[in-house]
């Protein structure tokens, strides 16, 4: 094993170089059973077979499998769309609880981690977007008249749950943006934080402001936001409670669109849903991986990072991956062709291009 040998090796370099490799590892071992690390880490690429066992989930762990209908209703806290025709594979979480400015309760917890738990294991699924039902607000947080009939023993572990499902949705293997409204604040800022894009309109207000409460975020905000915007500055909206705009998030970097609000009320919606189209052609594996490359690599050292891309590549580069990939998400044969070409199902079809002679491991 690769830990194993680099342990061996004298001095803090042979320390260095084991706790990449268990890094590097650990990264594929997220990649789910039968992935392995390409040949210069650890021995030979894995096969076409155990790549394409690679994304299967776990026997006895899937999810039952839905039918892409129009709307599927869990409860009126929650709305969960999958989409269809030219945005099948779309999914939409739509936070619905106007009467609480869509806040944090127990329940629109459990509903969204039975939610994510589902949608992580469905294949079909390419991107999510997180938006609110309610105009004028996307998330104001947890719901602190609830907390405020909790036993206090009840509080830590109810902040906890709300921690624990905002990671869940971060650790989403699909590309996920924020379709940000109206309000967000406290946990609703952090909900959108997980994600990996975030789009709001010229009127939204976002900011941390548990400071104002005497506590801190609790959601993931003291790590998130300085991810997403530098530790300074991130620094400063924490410690003044500070909520900023659309105009004013876009410019520190908080978000990455800013649309001027329509009569509907739901211009950053229809951004997010733009965005998710131009993902829609995209190689599905290829998404997941490359997504899975960036989050763990903006967690290490450059070399470690340059490590876990190099996993992450021999993946989707392994001899019969391309074809692999493209008949996974999205590509199929025609079976009613008598020339049995490629067929995109809401993508262009897929032309190889022939590599050059000797070039066939170059990008």
């Amino acid at each position: 094993m690769a830990a194993a040998a680099a342990a061996a090796a004298p001095g803090a370099l042979g320390a260095l170089q084991a706790g990449r490799a268990r890094l590097v590892a650990a990264c594929c071992a997220r990649l789910g059973p039968g992935w392995r690390l390409p040949g210069s880490l650890t021995g030979p690429r894995v096969g076409p077979a155990m790549w394409a066992r690679g994304w299967a989930p776990v026997a006895g762990g899937s999810a039952p499998r839905r039918g892409y209908s129009s709307e599927v209703k869990t409860e009126d806290e929650l709305r969960v769309r999958y989409l269809e025709e030219e945005n099948r594979g779309i999914v939409v979480l739509g936070i619905n609880r106007a009467y609480a400015k869509n806040s944090f309760s127990k329940n629109l917890v459990k509903m969204l981690s039975k939610a994510v738990d589902a949608l992580k294991s469905d294949k079909k699924v390419r991107t999510i977007i997180v938006r609110s039902e309610v105009p004028g607000i996307f998330c104001a947080g947890a719901d602190l008249k609830e907390r405020v009939k909790m036993n206090p023993s009840e509080v830590g572990p109810f902040v906890s749950k709300i921690r624990a499902v905002i990671n869940e949705i971060a650790n989403l293997p699909v590309p996920t943006i924020a379709a940000i409204d109206g309000l967000a604040l406290g946990g609703g800022l952090e909900l959108a934080l997980a994600c990996d894009i975030r789009v709001a309109a010229s009127s939204a207000k976002m900011g941390l402001v548990e400071t104002k409460l005497a506590i801190i975020p609790g959601g993931g905000g003291t790590q998130r936001l300085p991810r997403a915007i530098g530790i300074s500055l991130a620094k400063e909206l924490i410690f003044s409670a500070r909520v900023l705009d659309g105009q004013e998030a876009k410019a520190v970097g908080l978000i990455s669109h800013v649309l001027e609000q329509n009569q509907e009320g739901d211009a950053a919606y229809r951004k997010a849903l733009d965005l998710a189209r131009e993902f829609l052609p995209q190689g599905p594996v290829a998404m997941r991986v490359a997504k899975l490359a960036i989050n763990q690599g903006m967690e290490v050292d450059l070399v470690t990072g340059l490590a876990i891309e190099e996993a992450c590549y021999a993946q989707v580069h392994s001899p019969g991956s391309e074809r692999a990939g493209c008949t996974a998400g999205g590509i199929e044969v025609a079976k009613d062709s008598p020339r049995r070409g490629a067929r995109a199902v809401g993508a262009r079809p897929h032309r190889p291009v022939p590599a050059a002679r000797g070039q066939e491991d170059k990008v």
